[in-house]
């Protein structure tokens, strides 16, 4: 009797909206590498995206419900988040959504030019969608941080005047700015400056025993990426060229502390991240 191939394990990742969706392409081809690199371990899987796009809200949802169509998200950590979820505390994008570039009005380019210490940035007011992850590490850093209520909004709040700068990863400003510049033409992309604090981006999945044994399966992969220099390849072939263009060498970096960050965060593990400034690991 022939033996019967074994199930493969079926994985489900977020579709999410149209808008951002290309800003994941990295991470699930991270996770698709991580699944691959086990199959002798663990044996086949199956990776597949919902069958519906998903707000950062159903997708919290999803996977919080123990039948939801999920099984892993990739988020930006916070205490909350890892409280619910079990984390795997390998940064996926090695720390690069801390490493942040600032949308001005243009009128306000100099000013921000002669900005030097994290004092003279305490003069201008942040704007962030309500509930972000980094909200309480600006505002613990003693930036007054505006809330808005949608991300789309906070482009127009800043045209109004409602903040003085959007700060935003390094890695998705330049997208941002090109998608919308004809549209809030006043706004500008600030040249000198870089914002750096540790927040990491994990994988998340449930605190069950399918979440167990997968979160296994995705660390051992990502071990084995860093090992064999294959997230270091991802990196560069999706993240390295845009960072280029943002000349992140020449920038001055303000760095920030994140106090909600938890002791069990990798920050001993130097191949992990990516030195503030640098764009290629």
């Amino acid at each position: 009797m022939t033996a019967q191939p074994p199930t493969p394990l079926r994985v489900v990742y977020p579709r999410r909206l149209p808008v951002i969706d290309t800003f994941f392409e990295y991470d699930w081809a991270v996770l698709r590498t991580a699944l691959a690199r086990t199959v002798s371990r663990y044996g086949p899987f199956e990776l597949k995206p919902s069958a519906e796009a998903m707000s950062s809200r159903r997708v919290t949802l999803e996977l919080a419900t123990p039948k939801g169509v999920i099984d892993i998200f990739v988020r930006a950590t916070s205490p909350d988040l890892e409280k619910q979820f079990q984390p795997i505390r390998i940064p996926v994008d090695k720390g690069l959504i801390g490493m942040r570039v600032l949308l001005v009005r243009k009128e306000d380019l100099p000013r921000f030019a002669a900005v030097r210490t994290l004092q003279d940035l305490r003069k201008f007011r942040v704007g962030q969608g309500k509930g972000w992850a980094d909200n309480d590490i600006l505002a613990a850093a003693g930036i007054p941080v505006v809330e808005g209520t949608y991300y789309e909004g906070l482009f127009a709040m800043l045209s109004a005047r409602r903040f003085d700068f959007f700060s935003r990863s390094a890695d998705e400003v330049m997208r941002e700015y090109e998608e919308r510049h004809a549209s809030v033409p006043e706004m500008a992309l600030e040249p000198t400056l870089l914002l750096h604090y540790p927040l990491p981006r994990y994988f998340f999945v449930r605190r069950d025993a399918a979440g167990d044994k997968l979160g296994q399966r995705v660390k051992a992969g990502l071990e084995m990426m860093i090992q064999d220099g294959s997230l270091n390849a991802l990196f560069r072939q999706h993240k390295s060229p845009l960072l280029e263009k943002l000349a992140l060498h020449k920038r001055r970096v303000i760095e920030l502390s994140n106090p909600s960050l938890s002791p069990d965060t990798p920050l001993q593990r130097s191949e992990l991240w990516l030195p503030p400034g640098s764009t290629r690991p």
